[in-house]
């Protein structure tokens, strides 16, 4: 049993502790101005040239995030669902649940379109495309050293590289302030991270590709999922995965854990119970919108799962 889950912390009583301050970004105190046309790599292998960002449709909420961060908020004139934080609650969706809806994306008239590797589906973002718009893929994060990458790479697109600069080196002191700080601690807990969605049945235990073993790592926890063997990204939860895994903690999204019933519901699952976590009671959770985003707010989300898993949080 791990020491920092036990008697004392917050997330042992069966009601997970709160996620934390996420609902709002932090844009840097320095105005940019866009210096532009540039010519920038995008992750499907071209190359695109971006000559105006006054009307800019970022298609994820880390990509949303990322363009407030940098201080062009102003400039964005569309969100999507996952885009959550408060600065934007304000603009026009342009996804039908998840998928893009080119349409409305085309009518709002983007003067620059950046989306994920995995925005889809791909006929609206090729239909983007040959509107005429410029549209930057970026690659996604998967781990904690490709916050300032993944910065870096939507502030050029931006045109701003020197406020990339200045927010990638704000974001990596604030998280290596946050490891610093972790308390000492006798054992190496040991969490697991599902992903669940009552609503659609979807109950799913994360592996060495989920992005979570990066923030578990830097917590000073073992990813259970990647430590039992699991080498993709998530497999389907099974009585069997979960005794391997052992987990002294799950770490689950908070509508995740919203959607099964809470606590009481997620224990339900086929395996849980069995688990120590699950005996114990002992989730973890982390808002939705940022907990994989690997951006400027990971400082925020790597001291909630230390405050959780340790019983430090404030």
């Amino acid at each position: 049993m791990a020491t920092g889950c036990g008697d004392g912390g917050t997330a042992t009583a069966g009601k997970p502790a709160s996620p934390g301050p996420v609902d709002r970004v932090e844009p840097l105190a320095a105005k940019p101005e866009p210096r532009l046309p540039v010519t920038v790599p995008s992750a499907d292998g071209r190359r695109v040239t971006v000559t105006s960002a006054e009307r800019i449709v970022p298609l994820s909420g880390s990509l949303g995030e990322l363009v407030f961060s940098l201080g062009l908020g102003d400039r964005v004139v569309a969100r999507d669902v996952t885009t959550t934080f408060e600065q934007a609650a304000e603009l026009p969706v342009v996804t039908r649940a998840h998928d893009v809806s080119a349409e409305s994306v085309l009518s709002l008239r983007p003067t620059l379109v950046l989306v994920e590797s995995t925005t889809g589906p791909a006929e609206a973002v090729d239909r983007i495309r040959e509107a005429g718009v410029p549209l930057v893929v970026v690659k996604p994060a998967k781990e904690l050293a490709d916050v300032g990458t993944r910065i870096g790479a939507v502030a050029a697109a931006l045109g701003v590289p020197g406020s990339g600069a200045a927010l990638a080196e704000r974001t990596e002191r604030r998280i290596e302030a946050v490891r610093k700080g972790i308390p000492a601690h006798a054992d190496t807990p040991r969490v697991a991270f599902l992903y669940v969605r009552g609503s659609a049945a979807v109950y799913l235990l994360g592996g060495a590709d989920s992005g979570a073993g990066s923030l578990l790592e830097a917590a000073g926890a073992v990813d259970a999922g990647k430590e039992s063997g699991l080498a993709k990204d998530f497999t389907p939860i099974t009585g069997e995965a979960l005794a391997k895994a052992a987990p002294d903690a799950i770490l689950v999204m908070s509508k995740g854990l919203d959607s099964v019933g809470g606590v009481d519901g997620l224990v339900k699952i086929p395996g849980v119970a069995e688990t120590p976590a699950g005996a114990a009671r002992r989730v973890v959770t982390v808002d939705d919108g940022v907990l994989l985003n690997y951006g400027p707010r990971t400082d925020q989300v790597l001291k909630s799962l230390v405050g959780q898993l340790y019983g430090e949080e404030k």
